[in-house]
């Protein structure tokens, strides 16, 4: 068997089913792709001041504090009572925006101007609002409980970190990537060569959690770039619903009305395609193969478990952490993700016995993670602080 004939079978990427996920897949990487441009123009700051104003000293202290924190920050500083020029500029900039009489401080920041400083008022959140970040601040918050089918989550005592893993974890329990890895270890089993189901399956594994991390990756760089917007949230909220309703659906009425599984007529020919890449006698194209079928079935999978990624991403952009911050969170979550996969791969390498996800696992999996989507979702909705 040769590459050709691995790739030649995935006929079912005609299914309308995946092709929607492809377009979806384009949307949010080529948001990925303009991401660092776009953000770059809210990485710099222009304030006039004024000698002798008290609102302008507070506002320099806050100002400096955020560059500590957000050190890709430019901040300008324009003294008015020095310079004329600076004083005509901060005239025109006002009449520009419907601003008169002028005032200092004055804050210009992607193309938004904000005038005076006030942290009572809010101001300083206005700011941060405005740069696409998140105050991060632990004061002036309450206990916050979240109810979940596992029990109440206190939002103010669990930290990111845990917050990524537990998400992480649920996420991973994925009827449509999780029953793709059954199947193949089932027909891996019977080569009987643990290296070479290992290699087989692990790189399905890795290849799953790699393209999941750019995905996520995409829907983070969105929210970056719109930064804090309440619309937003609503329309991520009500998805998020739909989601998880269609999920609880399954649960009760499998096979009926709209669902956000692998559709039935897929099967069958990813069931070939999988046999065909277990018997290729070149490793090499086998490996291959099964990272098409692993970047395949994520297209769907996005279908499948769009909510909680696109929730966690929405809650993460809201934290104030540096790229690489976000990024190694975002790299959490996806070892988390993978996790069950990996156990899995595991036990099979090890017993080298089959284990088959019956449709009653799946119905379970998706009650769990149903519910988990529809409680964010609302809370996204109705409580977002609670979240953040």
């Amino acid at each position: 068997m040769n590459y050709w004939d691995i790739w030649s079978g995935f006929s079912f990427v005609r299914s309308r089913f995946v092709r929607l996920g492809i377009v979806q897949w384009l949307f949010l990487l080529s948001a990925l792709c303009l991401s660092s441009q776009l953000l770059a123009s809210c990485d710099e700051i222009d304030v006039f001041m004024r000698d002798g104003c008290p609102h302008c000293a507070k506002a320099e202290q806050f100002l400096q504090q955020l560059q500590r924190q957000q050190p890709q920050l430019q901040i300008n500083y324009f003294e008015v009572n020095q310079h004329p020029e600076y004083l005509q500029r901060l005239v025109e900039l006002s009449l520009d925006h419907g601003i008169d009489p002028p005032g200092v401080p004055t804050f210009r920041l992607c193309d938004q101007v904000i005038v005076g400083f006030a942290a009572e008022l809010g101001t300083d959140q206005a700011i941060v609002s405005a740069l696409g970040l998140a105050e991060n601040s632990k004061e002036n918050q309450s206990d916050r409980v979240i109810n979940t089918p596992f029990g109440e989550l206190n939002t103010t005592e669990m930290s990111l970190p845990t917050l990524t893993l537990v998400l992480g974890l649920i996420d991973g329990f994925n009827p449509c990537a999780m029953w793709v890895l059954l199947f193949l270890l089932s027909v891996l089993v019977n080569i009987k060569q643990r290296r070479r189901v290992l290699l087989i399956a692990g790189v399905f594994v890795l290849v799953s959690g790699m393209v999941y991390f750019a995905f996520m990756a995409a829907w983070l760089n969105i929210f970056l770039i719109v930064g804090h917007v309440r619309g937003l949230q609503l329309v991520l909220g009500a998805l998020a619903i739909l989601i998880g309703i269609i999920h609880i659906k399954d649960f009760f009425a499998l096979q009926r009305g709209p669902s956000l599984s692998i559709p039935d007529r897929v099967k069958p020919e990813l069931y070939a395609r999988v046999r065909n890449i277990v018997q290729a006698e070149n490793l090499a194209a086998a490996l291959i193969g099964v990272t098409l079928v692993a970047v395949l079935v994520n297209f769907v999978e996005l279908l499948c478990t769009a909510g909680l990624p696109a929730i966690y991403t929405q809650v993460l952009s809201q934290h104030d952490l540096p790229q690489a911050g976000f990024y190694g969170y975002l790299a959490l979550y996806n070892l988390a993700y993978i996790f069950d996969d990996a156990l899995m791969v595991t036990l099979v390498v090890v017993t080298m016995k089959r284990y088959k996800m019956q449709q009653q696992h799946g119905r379970w999996l998706k009650l769990v993670s149903g519910m988990v989507i529809l409680i964010l979702g609302l809370l996204l909705m109705l409580e977002p602080e609670l979240l953040f």
